[in-house]
């Protein structure tokens, strides 16, 4: 029993030992100083990789444009040490103007306007490095339901259409001439009306069809107050609608920050193809708070299924060709320009490896 009692007392002298081993090794252990948290802090923040900033000009905010959203949502650019200010231009010659003036580093925009600019003898002209979208964008509208609807029954008609000199317009007129149709004679198009608001003007009773961008070709639908009878992607085949671009000089001063931009590009354009038009909705919806998440994904569904984005964003020669066929058509273009200055197609064919 004695031999217990005094078992007992030396583990309880131990155990105070113990503790008092720790509370003196807490009070002996100073304070982290203010001077030493900034510099932990500050070398906390020097490991983290600095971000170059990039301001991009779109065209226009479209979910027609999806795969870019997918690598903005995702941080893709962000990955590849780019900090990206995203404006809108509400048009290609508005959006061209801030790429030529530096206030943009790079345009996003049809590449007619590329051509336009290196016709006028501009000397630093702007470059298509990376093309995103193989396919018009736009849908023919009308007031009544047409399941059998052919390009002839335009005959006679008025259209609300597009900008003259712009994709959307001669893009519909070169579909025209391709179906027969005289676009001077055989029908009225109303080109007259700002872009974003045909879609109104046909809702209060203006023009028998309407050449609409979404959404306003879905809200005309929701509302009852037009059907999609044809969609000009489809039936204009594989056009260069859209692609990135850059004056040639920052291009040559700036091949890192291309490059990386591309690759985020890249990693977008492989998002879409082996995602659902419900996921790559989800993904995009914060690009379009004033957008419904269906609507949006009725949208991208569409735009899927006529095979809007490429695999990659090599820009090639035989869609440039097509673009200035469809220029001369137009009536826009009075003499070729030529492929290799105004492509290149260097850092979407490393971003596609």
């Amino acid at each position: 029993m004695k031999k217990r009692i005094i078992a007992c007392l030396t583990a309880v002298v131990l155990c105070l030992c113990l503790f008092a081993g720790c509370s003196q090794k807490t009070e002996t252990e100073s304070p982290v100083s203010e001077e030493d948290a900034t510099e932990k802090n500050t070398a906390e923040q020097a490991e983290e990789p600095e971000l170059t900033p990039v301001t991009l000009n779109e065209v226009a905010h479209s979910i027609f444009y999806a795969p870019m959203y997918v690598a903005i949502e995702e941080g893709y650019f962000e990955e590849e040490g780019i900090d990206l200010e995203l404006v809108c231009g509400f048009g290609a010659d508005k959006t061209m103007t801030a790429v030529i003036s530096g206030e943009a580093d790079i345009g996003f925009m049809g590449s007619e306007a590329s051509i336009y600019t290196y016709a006028e003898g501009a000397t630093d002209y702007v470059v298509n490095f990376a093309q995103l979208t193989q396919r018009a964008g736009n849908f023919l509208v009308a007031r009544e339901e047409m399941p059998d609807f052919k390009w002839e029954d335009l005959k006679g008609h008025v259209v609300l259409g597009g900008r003259k000199g712009g994709m959307p317009e001669m893009v519909f007129e070169y579909i025209l001439k391709e179906n027969g149709i005289d676009p001077e004679t055989d029908l009225k198009i109303n080109q007259n009306i700002d872009f974003g608001s045909t879609a109104a003007a046909f809702a209060e009773g203006q023009g028998d069809f309407t050449v609409e961008f979404e959404p306003g070709a879905t809200t005309l639908e929701s509302e009852g107050e037009g059907y999609v009878v044809a969609s000009l992607g489809e039936d204009s085949g594989y056009v260069p609608y859209t692609a990135f671009s850059a004056k040639k000089s920052y291009i040559d001063e700036n091949p890192d920050i291309i490059q990386g931009f591309t690759n985020a590009l890249q990693k977008g354009m492989d998002y879409v193809q082996v995602h659902t038009p419900d996921e790559i909705a989800s993904i995009i919806e914060p690009q379009f708070p004033e957008t419904d998440l269906e609507t949006i994904t009725t949208i991208v569904t569409r735009y899927y299924e006529q095979d809007t984005w490429k695999s990659n964003l090599i820009f090639e020669q035989s869609s440039f060709d097509l673009l200035q066929d469809i220029l001369e058509s137009a009536g826009e273009l009075e003499g070729r320009v030529p492929y290799d200055d105004l492509v290149t197609t260097q850092f979407a064919a490393i971003a596609a490896q």
